[in-house]
């Protein structure tokens, strides 16, 4: 069901617009607005998305739920008189979320940083990525940059250019982290990305997710910095490999024949 002519009635009535006014602003026939509002018509796909852009409201709010007044006086276009072909934007009624900024290394820093990550001259020289405050980003203070296809498994996984928000652990603490998060490590040499395994006395035990890599040990002591990565911002949507596509149709094959053994068991 779609309230688009209960919505057009409403929006006319709060804009003090008559029929034929409304129809004039959408190059529209008067009696097609009073179809549509009585439910006999609904407008083409064309005028909706004009009717959206005009008045700022989405195609969802116009079809899906009949809006209230109040709602309708909290968008920008009731609070003064526009014209045709102005173009209207929905004014946020509810306050900004505050933001947390993380210090941002790019993959092209990453030997820079290894040499002055402890120097506060240098970090403030870095650009700055924000991200909303909500409890699991209030630790975060770092953003890396992906540099390699380690944590790459047929493509999926963390892509070279992928951003890595994360959080301090000291590395005396790594015991507290749980085997199978992925870790940034600062050594004295370079910048990696890998999954924790275990910590023990005076290593830690980590991995790739590239089959590729073997395990590798890195000692507590050359452990200048260790992250724990809270979230990832990618722009690499890759589709799924052949052998996910393979075991999701085993998966639907296995469901199809337990509901055919529990209609022959009922």
């Amino acid at each position: 069901m779609s309230y688009i002519g209960k919505n057009i009635k409403k929006i006319r009535t709060v804009k003090k617009l008559s029929q034929a006014a409304f129809a004039e602003l959408f190059n529209l026939a008067r009696p097609s607005v009073g179809a549509y509002e009585e439910g006999r018509s609904e407008p083409k796909i064309d005028t909706l998305l004009q009717i959206s852009q005009y008045f700022g409201l989405s195609l969802d709010q116009l079809l899906a739920k009949e809006l209230t007044v109040n709602e309708l006086y909290g968008f920008d276009i009731f609070k003064r008189n526009y014209t045709a072909g102005d173009v209207l934007l929905k004014v946020a009624t509810a306050p900004a979320s505050p933001l947390i900024t993380a210090v941002f290394v790019s993959s092209a820093q990453y030997e820079a940083y290894v040499q002055h990550h402890a120097e506060a001259a240098y970090l403030q020289s870095l650009p700055q990525i924000a991200v909303p405050a909500t409890s699991a980003a209030n630790s975060l203070s770092r953003a890396f940059e992906m540099r390699t296809a380690d944590m790459l498994q047929q493509q999926q996984g963390i892509h070279i250019g992928d951003i890595l928000y994360a959080s301090p652990v000291a590395p005396d603490q790594a015991r507290g982290l749980a085997p199978g998060e992925v870790v940034v490590i600062v050594t004295e040499a370079s910048v990696v990305v890998r999954r924790f395994i275990k910590a023990e006395k005076e290593t830690l035990l980590l991995k790739a997710d590239n089959p590729s890599f073997k395990q590798e040990q890195v000692l507590l002591r050359h452990v200048k910095e260790l992250w724990r990565v809270a979230g990832i911002y990618s722009t690499s949507l890759s589709a799924p490999a052949p052998l996910e596509n393979r075991v999701a149709a085993l998966e639907a094959l296995v469901h199809e024949m337990q509901d055919k053994l529990n209609r022959i068991g009922s």
